[in-house]
C-alpha cells in the first residue's frame, strides 16, 4: 500500500489531537474565574479566619511578618518569604507548614489541622490560590460603592428596543440578524457567506437533536427547493423526541444530576431517573420556562388537574436534592445547612447568574448581595425537608415521596406483584428443603464420626457426607441473598426525590462564619433584593417560602432570569453566550457583546409564552446561524478585528460533546434503539448491588458490573451517571471528552484537546465497531452495484454530505490497492494482527471518517 494514501487517509485519526482550535482549550484553572471566587470564600476564607487570623492577620500581634488576611500578605510573605506558590502545594511553606512536615514549621502551632482543611488548603493552592480580596484588610467593605453595582447592566429591567436600521437591508432574514449586522457595520465589519445547504442541515440536526440527519433526510432536503425548505427541517426536529433528549443534558449539568446519592459509599439514587425523565418530557411538549421553574421549586404546592401532572410536580422537585449530598456527614446539621447553601448556588447560578452562594460568610465581596438576601433565601430552605436519617450508622438520605398511579399502572404493578411472590416462594421453598436435608445429615454426620455408618446411607464417609451438609449450608446462604434480593425488588407504589414543607417553619439566622452553630441576627424569609423589579409575594407564617420563591423568579425577578435563560439558548446555539460567562452576570463577569439583541430575545420570550422552542426556532431560522464556519480570503479583515469571533461574522466550529459524539456513531452504524426512559441502573442483576443485609451499618450500594443487553445501543442520557468514579461500560467516552463533573453545577463546559482523546478515537471499541457494523451492511445492501455507491453513501452517513471526487478516487484507490494486499497474501501490517480482507478495508475507511475532524466537529 502506498504511504501517501495511507497518509490522506488516517492522517484524520490523530488530527484531534493537534488541530483544535486555540479557543477550545480549557481555561487556565488559576484563573481568578467565578467558580474559583466562590471557592475561596465558602471554603478557604473562613477556614484562614478561624485558624489562621489570630496570629496572621492586621490588629494583632503579627508573627513571623506574614499576614494571611489579604492577598497581597500571603504574595509578600513573612520572614521566611512568599507562603505561596500558586500551582504547586508541595511548594509552597504554608503548605508544609499545616502539614507538619518540618519540626520547625508547624502551623498553626496548638495543633495540626484536620486533614479536611488541609485537602481544602491544597485544593486552593493548587487552583493557583484564587483569591479575590483586595489589600485593604478585613476592615475594608465588602463592595465600596454599592448604588454603583446596583446599576449594573444585568439588575435592570430591560426596554425592548426595536431592531435598529442597517445598510444590507437584504441580508437580514429577522430582528435577531439585524442586530448582529449593525453591530458588524458599526465595526465597518461584513458577515460570511452562507453555508451550504449540506452543513446547515447536519449543523441544525446536531444542535437541535444531537443525532446527524440520515441519506434519506438528507435527500428530501436536498429535493425541497421550496422558500419553506429550512422551516419544515426545523419544525420536524423540534418535533422529534430527540429534541428533548438532547437539550435535556445542559439542564442536568446545572441540577449536578447522578444516579448516585452523594459521592460517597456508591449509594444508589435509584429513583433519579424520573426527574430526568419528567425534563425530557418537559422539553418535548414545550413546557412554559415559567412554569418548569415553579414545579422544580414548588411543584408539591401547586394543583394538578391529572394523575400525570401532579406526578410531574411532585419529580419535578428533585431539582433542589440531586446534587452532591454529604449524606455520611455525621454532624446532622452541618449536613442540613450545607445543603440549603447548595440549593441556594442552585437557584442563583441557574435562574438569576449570581453567585449567592458567597455570601454566606459575609456580604458579596463585589456584586450588591448581602447578608440579608442570603439568608432570606436559607430560611425558606432550611423550612423545607430535604434529608432524613437512615436506620443504618451515621448516613441519612434525600427526602422521598409517593407518587400518584393511573389504574393502568396499578393493574401492572399488582399482577408484577403476583409474578414476584411466585419467585420469592420457589426459592423459599429450595432454602427449606436444603435446611431439612441439613439436618437429615447433621445425625449421620455424628454418628460416623462415633461409628461405622448406618447401611442405610451405604456407607459413606464421613468426609462425604460432610462435603454435602458443607455444599447445603452454602446454597441455603446463597438462598439468603436470593431472598434479601428479591425483596429489594418487590414492585411497590412509585417513589421520586423529592421535597416538601418541613413541620417546623422558622426564619432564617445568620450563621456566623458560616458556622451553623454560631447563629446571629434572624432574618425573615424573602428574596434577592437587587433583582426585584415589582411586588413581591409575601409569604405566610406556615408556608416554607418556596412557592413564593417560584412566583418572584417567574414574576418580580423575570428580567433576570429571562435575561440568563435566552442567554444559554443562545450559547448553546453559537458556541458563546451573548455573555461569554453563563452562570455569572455579576460585576464581574463579561459585558454583553450586544446588550440590545439580549433584551430584545428576554422580552420575546416571555412574550411568546416562555417558550424555549419557538426562541430556538426563531434562532436557527437566522441569517446569523445560517452562516459558513470557514474563514475565507473575504474573511480577513473581520477575523483580524474579531478573532474570537464575538460579533457573530461567521458560526464558530466546535467539537460534538461527549453524549453527541457516541449517539452520533451509534446513529451513523444504525446501531441506535429507541428507549422511552425507565432506571438507568439494572438493580435486577445480583452482582450490581451490595449491602442488602439489614445488619450493615453501611447502606444498600451499587457497582456497574453488568449492563443490560440493550444499554450499550441506548442514547447516553439514559446511562448511569456516577459522582464517585469514573462513568463505565458504555458511557466510557464521557471520561475522555469533558464531561461536565456531577460534583459540580456548571452551565458550560471546557473543550480541551489531549492525546488520550486521539487513542480512545483510535484503539477504543467505539469506534471501531461502528466501522465494522457500517462496513458490514455498506457490503450486503442488495441496491449498491459498486464501489463509487458505496462510497458515496458512507460520505453521506458520517460526514452527511457527498464526497468530492478526489475523495472518491482516494477511497478506490486505497481499497483496490488493500485488494492486491490480500490476493498477494500479505499480512496487514507488523503488529496489526488482523489480516486485510474486504471487510477489514472498508472498516478502515469508514473509521478513518469517524475519526476526523469533519465528523467530530459541528461545523
Amino acid at each position: 500500500m502506498s504511504i501517501p494514501i495511507l497518509c490522506r487517509l488516517f492522517c484524520a485519526l490523530v488530527a484531534i489531537a493537534v488541530a483544535l482550535p486555540a479557543a477550545d482549550i480549557a481555561a487556565d484553572d488559576r484563573a481568578l474565574t467565578p467558580e474559583n471566587a466562590d471557592f475561596f470564600e465558602q471554603k478557604i476564607r473562613p477556614l484562614l479566619v478561624e485558624r489562621c487570623y489570630q496570629c496572621h492577620a492586621q490588629g494583632k500581634p503579627i508573627k513571623g511578618g506574614l499576614k494571611l488576611d489579604t492577598r497581597g500578605g500571603w504574595q509578600k510573605g513573612g520572614d521566611t518569604g512568599p507562603a505561596l506558590v500558586p500551582g504547586k502545594p508541595d511548594e509552597s511553606l504554608l503548605i508544609k507548614a499545616v502539614r507538619y512536615q518540618d519540626a520547625d514549621l508547624q502551623m498553626p502551632p496548638a495543633g495540626k489541622l484536620p486533614d479536611a482543611q488541609i485537602n481544602l488548603l491544597e485544593e486552593w493552592v493548587r487552583r493557583g490560590a484564587p483569591d479575590p480580596r483586595d489589600d485593604a484588610g478585613p476592615g475594608a467593605k465588602a463592595v465600596t460603592d454599592r448604588d454603583a453595582t446596583r446599576n449594573h447592566w444585568a439588575y435592570q429591567p430591560p426596554t425592548i428596543p426595536a431592531a435598529p436600521p442597517v445598510k444590507r437591508g437584504e441580508w437580514p432574514l429577522n430582528a435577531v440578524d439585524r442586530f448582529v449586522l449593525a453591530k458588524l457595520e458599526e465595526q465597518g465589519l461584513q458577515p460570511s457567506l452562507n453555508a451550504d445547504r449540506y452543513t446547515w442541515l447536519r449543523r441544525v440536526s446536531l444542535d437541535l437533536t444531537g443525532l446527524p440527519p440520515t441519506p434519506a433526510e438528507i435527500q428530501e432536503f436536498i429535493d425541497d427547493h421550496s422558500v419553506t425548505a429550512c422551516e419544515h427541517v426545523v419544525d420536524r426536529l423540534l418535533a422529534s423526541p430527540a429534541f428533548g433528549e438532547r437539550w435535556t443534558r445542559p439542564w442536568l449539568d446545572l441540577v449536578g444530576y447522578a444516579d448516585q446519592i452523594g459521592s460517597a459509599n456508591n449509594v444508589p439514587a435509584e429513583h433519579a431517573w424520573r426527574f430526568r425523565d419528567y425534563v425530557i418530557r418537559s422539553f418535548n411538549v414545550d413546557k412554559p420556562f415559567d412554569e418548569f421553574v415553579r414545579e422544580q421549586l414548588a411543584g408539591d404546592l401547586m394543583s394538578a388537574g391529572s394523575i400525570e401532572q401532579r406526578r410531574d410536580q411532585l419529580t419535578a422537585t428533585g431539582f433542589l436534592v440531586l446534587g452532591n449530598v454529604n449524606i455520611v456527614e455525621a454532624d446532622k446539621l452541618q449536613m442540613e445547612m450545607d445543603l440549603v447553601d447548595q440549593q441556594i448556588e442552585k437557584v442563583g447560578k441557574t435562574f438569576l447568574g449570581m453567585t449567592l452562594n458567597c455570601t454566606r460568610c459575609h456580604d458579596h465581596k463585589f456584586d450588591p448581595i448581602m447578608l440579608d438576601d442570603y439568608y432570606g433565601l436559607a430560611g425558606i430552605f432550611a423550612s423545607t425537608e430535604s434529608t432524613y436519617k437512615e436506620s443504618r450508622g451515621l448516613w441519612s438520605s434525600v427526602t422521598k415521596t409517593q407518587l400518584p398511579e393511573t389504574l393502568d399502572e396499578f393493574t401492572r404493578r399488582e399482577a408484577a406483584l403476583r409474578v414476584h411472590e411466585k419467585q420469592v416462594a420457589g426459592v423459599q421453598r429450595d432454602r427449606t428443603a436444603a435446611e431439612a436435608r441439613i439436618g437429615e445429615l447433621q445425625p449421620l454426620i455424628k454418628a460416623a464420626k462415633e461409628g461405622p455408618a448406618p447401611a442405610a446411607e451405604g456407607a459413606r464417609p464421613v468426609t462425604e457426607l460432610e462435603k454435602e451438609a458443607g455444599d447445603l449450608a452454602a446454597k441455603v446462604r446463597g438462598f439468603d441473598q436470593q431472598l434479601r434480593h428479591l425483596s429489594y425488588l418487590q414492585p411497590a407504589p412509585p417513589l421520586a426525590f423529592a421535597v416538601k414543607d418541613a413541620q417546623q417553619i422558622a426564619e432564617g439566622r445568620v450563621q456566623v462564619r458560616g458556622n451553623p452553630h454560631v447563629l446571629g441576627a434572624t432574618v425573615p424569609r424573602g428574596f434577592v433584593q437587587v433583582a426585584t423589579h415589582g411586588p413581591v409575594p409575601s409569604i405566610g407564617k406556615d408556608q416554607s417560602g418556596r412557592l413564593q420563591l417560584a412566583e418572584w423568579l417567574t414574576g418580580a425577578a423575570r428580567p433576570l432570569v429571562s435575561r440568563v435563560t435566552v442567554n444559554r439558548i443562545w450559547q448553546r446555539l453559537f458556541g458563546r453566550g451573548i455573555v461569554a460567562s453563563v452562570d455569572y452576570f455579576g460585576v464581574r463577569s463579561e459585558p454583553p457583546t450586544h446588550p440590545e439583541l439580549l433584551d430584545f430575545l428576554a422580552g420575546q420570550f416571555i412574550h411568546e409564552g416562555w417558550s424555549q422552542k419557538r426562541l430556538i426556532r426563531l434562532l436557527v431560522l437566522s441569517r446569523t446561524y445560517r452562516q459558513r464556519s470557514e474563514a475565507d480570503d473575504a474573511s480577513r479583515p473581520a477575523l483580524a478585528a474579531d478573532p474570537d469571533n464575538r460579533l457573530y461574522w461567521r458560526m464558530s466550529p466546535r467539537r460534538l460533546e461527549a453524549e453527541m459524539l457516541r449517539d452520533s456513531v451509534l446513529a451513523v452504524s444504525r446501531t441506535l434503539e429507541p428507549f422511552a426512559g425507565g432506571p438507568a441502573l439494572a438493580p435486577e442483576f445480583a452482582e450490581n448491588v451490595g449491602g442488602l443485609d439489614p445488619k450493615d451499618v453501611n447502606p444498600i450500594s451499587f457497582s456497574l458490573k453488568k449492563f443490560r443487553d440493550d444499554q450499550p445501543r441506548l442514547r447516553t442520557i439514559y446511562l448511569p451517571v456516577v459522582r464517585s468514579s469514573e462513568q463505565r461500560g458504555p458511557a466510557d467516552v464521557l471520561n475522555f471528552f469533558d464531561f461536565s463533573q456531577p460534583a459540580r453545577l456548571a452551565g458550560d463546559r471546557p473543550t480541551t484537546a489531549v492525546t488520550s482523546q486521539a487513542l480512545f478515537l483510535l484503539n477504543g471499541p467505539l469506534l471501531r465497531d461502528a466501522s465494522r457494523t457500517l462496513a458490514e451492511s455498506i457490503q450486503a445492501d442488495p441496491t449498491l452495484s459498486n464501489d463509487d455507491e458505496r462510497i458515496t453513501l458512507i460520505y453521506l452517513r458520517v460526514l452527511n454530505r457527498l464526497p468530492t471526487s478526489d475523495e472518491t478516487a482516494t477511497a478506490v484507490t486505497f481499497l483496490a490497492t488493500s485488494d492486491e494486499l490480500v490476493a498477494s497474501g500479505k499480512p496487514a501490517g507488523a503488529g496489526s494482527g488482523i489480516a486485510i480482507d474486504k471487510t477489514a478495508n472498508w472498516q478502515r475507511l469508514v473509521h478513518a471518517l469517524l475519526a476526523s475532524n469533519e465528523f467530530l466537529f459541528r461545523l
